[in-house]
């Protein structure tokens, strides 16, 4: 539906004639940017001084069924449910059950990470902060793509097999499996699961009726989008990637409609309801969720202004323009969101598509600030398409190369050559990769990953390259294969070929050893 909420409607008409941004800019604004990065679909809502004042979806929730989209369509939102696990903890450590010091192997005894050092010192905020000292995207491979066959046990079992790439709690790389044991400690201390707490303590309170621990408990998905991936350069919808296991990480379904609600507590230090009478959690705690605990490097200086940034509990916050700056975004296959909260200005911009291309929901989200800040003359969409391009230009010239030569070899290995490289090869934490010789190639199954699988092609030496047949996943990779004294391959190394891969194909954590 094109409609917007009908209660709300003549608070629209008041509060467009006093905000920096008219419903219409935004009309226009967010049909340049379907257009521009080919997104079936978007919902946006501006909060302004607590209420809401824009809420509503353009385009379709899927190209299969070209049904509108509206304020009421729910997303996966991915990692901005993070946030949500973050305020679980912290309404325990309000409660007394906890507190943000709490060593993990106190509630987790099985919890075991590389290093002894870091497993001992390994406090309940540590699991949000995202300064383990583990590799960007460590070990998601065990929940991505599609759905591995790897419990909450295995898991967590498995992280012990993860080697630290920093030193504890001096490096920012973002992880997922840390978000993933929070959740089991909420699930631990509260003698709930985590779904049941996050809905109970915190959807319904919020009143997001709408809204869902996960895909599956969605008590209606009919108003549900399609996930969106280029595939061979046309945008189709792909299968949806669902895995419980990570639900305390990305599992979460809503609507902008009912994140407004979310949104409008957060800037409210937690308080909600009439006249601010209901309170979620502590100011206490929403000043430790909203103060670093992690330094991000900004790089050059934005048209922004932006000093400083940094990861809290669940969020990320910089400054801009003077004010402080607390936001997230979320990517799932064919889905991304984000939710900006600028709460000295007490205003939040949530953007939500049904594509996984993220250029449409910063250009939204950049071009709505500039409208507040008072910055002219920026196209936003146009700036952010341009780096788009550049980049994919650069990893296209890449991935072309690598094909380019691989085509351009004459001789062909026999299929006595490519005997030797067929077996079973085991990693500590991803378990086995079968090779075996399909028509005259060599072919990679991953066991426990079942998409994980496809024709390998030889590149140079003993390196090969992976073409996934799910061409969705745009992740083939290189397969080198280490060698015994006797030049028989004993052990595989992975890496991504494109640097645009997503980075939860965490290939490069792999260490293969050959068993059969």
């Amino acid at each position: 539906m094109k409609k917007i909420i009908v209660f709300l409607a003549g608070l629209f008409l008041f509060s467009f004639s006093q905000a920096q941004i008219s419903g219409k800019q935004v009309d226009s604004l967010v049909q340049k940017s379907l257009k521009t990065f080919d997104v079936p679909g978007i919902a946006v809502a501006i909060i302004k001084d607590g209420k809401v004042i824009l809420s509503k979806g353009y385009g379709v929730t899927s190209l299969n069924t070209n049904e509108k989209m509206n304020e009421h369509t729910r997303f996966g939102i991915a990692s901005n449910s993070k946030a949500f696990t973050a305020a679980a903890l912290g309404m325990l450590v309000d409660s007394g059950k906890i507190k943000w010091i709490t060593p993990v192997t106190d509630i987790i005894p099985e919890f075991k990470l590389y290093a002894p050092y870091v497993t001992e010192n390994f406090m309940i905020a540590d699991l949000l902060t995202h300064r383990s000292g583990l590799g960007l995207g460590a070990g998601d491979l065990m929940f991505w793509p599609g759905n591995p066959d790897f419990s909450k046990e295995d898991i967590i079992h498995n992280l012990r097999y993860l080697k630290q790439v920093s030193q504890f709690r001096t490096k920012y790389d973002y992880d997922n499996l840390l978000y993933m044991v929070a959740g089991e400690v909420v699930a631990r201390v509260s003698g709930m699961s985590w779904e049941d707490f996050i809905e109970s303590h915190i959807m319904k309170p919020l009143g997001m009726e709408e809204s869902a621990a996960s895909y599956s408990r969605l008590k209606d998905k009919g108003n549900v989008i399609d996930p969106h991936v280029p595939v061979n350069g046309k945008v189709r919808v792909v299968a949806r990637d669902i895995n419980e296991t990570l639900n305390a990480a990305g599992g979460i379904y809503s609507s902008v409609y009912d994140m407004s609600k979310w949104a409008i507590m957060q800037m409210n230090d937690g308080m909600f309801g009439e006249g601010l009478k209901q309170s979620l959690f502590s100011k206490k705690v929403h000043n430790e969720m909203w103060t670093i605990h992690t330094v991000i490097p900004t790089g050059e200086n934005s048209d922004y202004k932006t000093n400083f940034a940094g990861y809290g509990l669940g969020w990320v916050l910089r400054d801009e323009m003077g004010h402080k700056v607390a936001t997230h975004t979320g990517g799932l296959l064919g889905i991304v969101t984000q939710v900006t909260l600028i709460p000295d200005m007490k205003l939040g911009i949530i953007v939500f598509t049904n594509q996984q291309d993220g250029g449409a929901f910063v250009s939204i989200t950049n071009s709505i600030k500039d409208a507040y800040y008072g910055i002219k003359g920026k196209d936003r969409i146009k700036e952010v398409f341009d780096k788009e391009q550049e980049s994919r230009n650069y990893a296209n010239k890449i991935v072309t190369n690598v094909w380019n030569e691989i085509n351009s070899i004459k001789t062909k290995l026999s299929v006595d050559d490519l005997k030797k490289y067929t077996g079973t090869f085991k990693d500590p934490w991803f378990g086995n990769v079968i090779i075996s010789l399909r028509n005259g190639t060599l072919f990679f199954q991953a066991e426990k990953s079942e998409d994980l699988k496809g024709p390998m092609s030889y590149f140079k030496g003993n390196t090969f390259v992976v073409k996934w047949e799910d061409r969705s996943l745009d992740a083939d990779a290189f397969v080198n294969f280490s060698s015994d004294f006797q030049g028989n391959p004993n052990g595989i190394k992975m890496a991504a070929i494109s640097p645009l891969t997503d980075f939860s194909f965490d290939f490069q954590d792999l260490n293969f050893t050959r068993i059969r």
